[in-house]
């Protein structure tokens, strides 16, 4: 019956029925994250660099009624093209689109939900979302955090997207015991920045540790996922003061715009940009490029964990 609703890309299916190492990415980043051609050729590079690096790579979306694991270059040139045009798909989503066959975007959550029925455990994006400022009255919170507490997918980031509340997110994690791991770091990296302010619980020094819990984790039969915590590079992050006066700057012009839902993280992304003179999405595009290199390292240690 799932055959119904997957199309598995020829490629990426002999990978997995021969247990090479596959890394999942998401469309929405394309669809939403920047503007044409930026979005395109960051795509491509992404998937250039997991190939590179040794491993397939397995863009997701929805289009016409499938839940498409990996893309062709005509198909994301077609999501990069239509930008805002396609809807962005989360799990709620999931069935009311595919029904309809109306194309879409998969957020983080929806990757690791196709990823996860595609039998693919090593998901890069650039950051999950969260708990949002304000939520004790809103309760707006992303379903990623959901997603993660029960679906069987690593999901490797440069941490929780910086606009969001950070303590109250990783208090939310704790909650549904999913582990948070710092990549050769203790602090929680900030998206744009290497720092936080918040420790982390869990130091992992290499792919291959990384690779051994994960392999630990689902052997005990510990429903979730995990994030991979990995900072940007250094000389490609933004200063923390800077970063911290452009988001509170387009939270406050958020509130005067009365954005709310899934709105509220493409535009205070936008915004953001914008104050920042387009630094934050330079940002974004090496921060996602460096999250592809270590994922598809994970990938690779983790699928010689699993040669029966």
């Amino acid at each position: 019956m799932m055959d119904k609703f997957l199309d598995i890309q020829p490629e990426v299916r002999h990978a997995l029925e021969n247990n090479l190492p596959v890394v999942a990415l998401e469309s929405t980043i394309i669809s939403h994250g920047m503007p044409y051609p930026q979005n395109m050729e960051t795509a491509l590079q992404v998937e250039r660099l997991v190939r590179d690096n040794g491993a397939i790579p397995a863009t997701i979306a929805l289009i016409k009624g499938k839940i498409k694991i990996g893309l062709t270059i005509q198909e994301i040139d077609y999501l990069a093209k239509s930008g805002k045009k396609i809807v962005k798909a989360s799990r709620r989503d999931l069935p009311y689109l595919l029904a309809e066959e109306i194309d879409g975007a998969t957020t983080v959550a929806s990757t690791m939900i196709a990823a996860n029925l595609a039998g693919i455990r090593v998901f890069a994006t650039g950051g999950i979302g969260g708990v949002h400022r304000g939520a004790s009255q809103s309760f707006d919170i992303s379903a990623d955090l959901q997603e993660l507490a029960n679906t069987n997918v690593a999901v490797v980031c440069a941490g929780i997207k910086a606009i969001l509340d950070l303590e109250l997110t990783l208090e939310y994690l704790e909650t549904f015991g999913v582990p948070v791991l710092g990549y050769q770091t203790e602090e929680l990296p900030a998206f744009y920045s290497r720092k936080s302010g918040f420790k982390l619980n869990f130091k992992m020094e290499s792919a291959a540790a990384i690779a051994k819990l994960l392999h630990t984790k689902w052997n005990l039969d510990l429903k979730g996922g995990v994030i991979i915590a990995n900072p940007i590079p250094e000389e490609k992050q933004l200063e923390f003061d800077i970063m911290n006066t452009a988001i509170n700057q387009a939270l406050e012009a958020e509130k005067e715009l009365g954005i709310k839902g899934k709105e509220s993280t493409p535009y205070l992304l936008g915004k953001v940009k914008e104050l920042t003179g387009g630094l934050s999405l330079e940002a974004n595009i090496e921060l996602v490029y460096n999250n592809a290199i270590l994922a598809t390292e994970i990938a690779k240690a983790y699928a010689k964990l699993t040669i029966s």
